[in-house]
């Protein structure tokens, strides 16, 4: 096969810049932020009631997200099944785009006090996301010959972190100019995000060839999706090579997406980061992230994907030690952040009653009002001037693990998906194999993700959940290690 027009290339790569603004504000940077912030200051704790049951704000937000992705890969072989049966792929990316869009933008009206509608807004906009990517990564095959896919893969993914660090600056504009209300930046910006999706998706949707339409058939598409599977599965199971990728890349992801999805809680939490800080560091992430997609693509074509893929997974797991050592060090800190907070709240409570004194109190009430915030404000000063040289190794060390997650971070997505492409038999049935490998990589979330809450919940610290993905890595690894002997024993030529 030959490789589409510059025009179809640039159009499928353009639905990875609109959507991927979803997976960096909404998923990696504002909201995760925003939630623990809102419900923390709703609730006056961490802790928050739930469905009958009080959550830890972070692990309650871990378990809304392995939930949706649960919803999506349930969902994924109907999907599939409809589209390969109806030959209608585009329109129902346009169905799951418009869903993830709206999703965002109704999270603009989520504040804290409506924790079950701001869940559900979350959770259909990663459900609109999940679902339109299945249709995406299906076309991938559809318009690239093989020679070309990583190429074509990696401009996607940059195409990606261009458009979301573009509109990932415009919030964290809004949210240092807006002064007066903290949160309205963050709301604003998730309103955005839903028009930046919807709106720049229209490019890739014009320029997507549509697909021949298939015969009439009377297939039942519930059941038919699943057979889909349970077929993609046996064909997969006779493949050595291909199993062995799979597996290596189902525990890899639990690690990889759990460290992308959790790692502003991480920051903010767990290190005592500020909101501004973080915020800067994704943006810097995804910069860097540009650049290291498309250097592992040339790695590849030197070296062979799957080799590329281990020294990854080793580096991840590097960035896993490093990032329990760091907490580890934060941890005898936290006193000073606690203190801080109750202090900063304190101190919006005296200026709240200032304020109401100043138009119906004495002058002498006012006077000693402004003493008192005065202590505080020393007090604050005090607190803050003792932490500063004690937080400043830590904050230096989140930077180079976040600049060293940016790295690998886009490049391990976009290796894998090729490397799964150049890996999967000749057919005309994609849609059904991307569904497979989408509902491994879903899988892998839900258990990482799953896996990450509780063991913040049950330990009583997010470190030791840090600690525990260098498992699935390991795994992972080994799988890869695995997948790599058998294409040496079986002599395969293709260089990945």
């Amino acid at each position: 096969m030959q490789t589409a027009s510059k025009k179809v290339i640039t159009g499928w790569a353009f639905f990875d810049w609109a959507n991927s603004v979803y997976n960096l504000v909404i998923t990696t940077t504002f909201f995760p932020i925003y939630f623990a912030a809102v419900t923390k200051k709703h609730f006056g704790s961490e802790n928050i009631p739930f469905l009958g049951r009080t959550f830890i704000n972070s692990s309650l937000y871990d378990y809304s997200l392995a939930a949706a992705y649960l919803l999506i890969a349930l969902a994924y072989p109907i999907l599939t099944s409809i589209a390969d049966t109806r030959g209608n792929k585009k329109n129902f990316m346009r169905v799951f785009c418009y869903m993830g869009a709206a999703g965002c933008s109704l999270l603009f009206t989520f504040t804290g006090s409506n924790l079950g509608w701001g869940i559900l807004f979350f959770i259909l906009a990663s459900l609109g996301y999940s679902g339109s990517l299945v249709f995406y990564n299906a076309y991938l095959p559809e318009i690239a010959a093989p020679a070309d896919r990583d190429k074509v893969s990696a401009k996607g993914y940059a195409y990606g972190y261009i458009g979301s660090v573009l509109l990932q600056i415009i919030g964290f504009i809004l949210v240092l100019t807006i002064k007066d209300d903290p949160f309205l930046g963050p709301r604003l910006t998730f309103l955005l995000v839903g028009l930046w999706w919807a709106g720049f998706a229209q490019l890739t949707f014009r320029a997507l060839p549509r697909p021949n339409k298939p015969p009439k058939s009377n297939v039942n598409v519930f059941s038919a999706g699943f057979i889909e599977i349970k077929k993609v599965y046996g064909e997969v199971r006779k493949m050595t090579v291909l199993k062995r990728f799979l597996r290596g890349f189902f525990f890899y992801s639990m690690g990889v997406q759990t460290v992308m999805l959790a790692a502003t809680l991480f920051g903010s939490k767990l290190l005592g980061l500020e909101d501004t800080k973080l915020i800067v560091t994704v943006v810097l992430i995804q910069l860097v992230a540009i650049a290291g997609a498309t250097w592992m693509s040339r790695l590849s074509a030197k070296y062979g994907n799957i080799r590329v893929l281990m020294g990854v997974v080793l580096f991840w797991i590097i960035i896993c030690i490093s990032a329990y050592i760091t907490a580890g060090m934060a941890e005898p800190l936290k006193p000073y952040h606690d203190s801080i907070d109750l202090l900063r709240q304190e101190k919006a409570a005296f200026q709240t009653r200032r304020a109401q004194a100043a138009a119906k109190d004495s002058t002498a009430v006012v006077n000693a009002l402004d003493a008192a915030e005065g202590k505080i404000e020393a007090e604050l000063s005090r607190v803050s001037v003792t932490l500063g040289p004690k937080q400043a190794p830590i904050e230096y060390s989140f930077y180079i693990l976040a600049l060293a997650v940016g790295l690998v971070m886009g490049g391990i997505q976009s290796l894998s998906r090729s490397t799964y492409s150049k890996l999967m038999p000749e057919t005309k049935d994609t849609a059904s194999y991307f569904s497979y490998y989408d509902l491994t990589e879903k899988i892998a979330i839900v258990i990482g993700m799953f896996t990450f809450g509780l063991l913040e919940e049950l330990t009583g610290s997010m470190k030791n959940s840090v600690l525990f993905l260098i498992l699935f890595f390991a795994i992972g690894l080994i799988w890869l290690y695995s997948a790599l002997v058998k294409m040496s024993e079986k002599r395969v030529t293709l260089k990945i």
